[in-house]
């Protein structure tokens, strides 16, 4: 059973740094980047969603960190925030490093939610 719990807590601690790398990643190409570029970059579809997907990243981990009740659901809702935001950065350009970040966090969020 230990070796649960330590699973548990590695599986944990990996989806704190993919959600705390997304956040980071999102925030940074979102106001260095997209208003850089101007155009589709900021259309307010997209920007408000990777300013979504940087907060509920935030949120996500430090929900996990705190122990909370509620982690596993904020989990699965980042999740689909994190999709939808990786979903619309592949449609641009230069935003592959956000992309990695939304699908690793979308696929950590997904399993810890589980």
């Amino acid at each position: 059973m230990k070796n649960l719990t330590n699973m548990a807590a590695s599986d944990m601690q990996s989806c704190i740094d993919a959600c705390a790398q997304c956040h980071q990643v999102c925030t940074k190409m979102a106001m260095l980047h997209c208003l850089k570029m101007g155009g589709k970059h900021v259309e307010p579809d997209h920007f408000r969603l990777m300013v979504n997907c940087a907060e509920i990243c935030q949120t996500s981990a430090n929900l996990q960190l705190s122990g909370s009740a509620f982690s596993a659901r904020l989990c699965a809702v980042c999740a689909d925030i994190c999709q939808a935001c990786a979903d619309s950065c592949r449609e641009l350009d230069g935003m592959e490093e956000c992309v990695q970040a939304c699908d690793a966090c979308a696929s950590s969020c997904r399993s810890m939610a589980a």
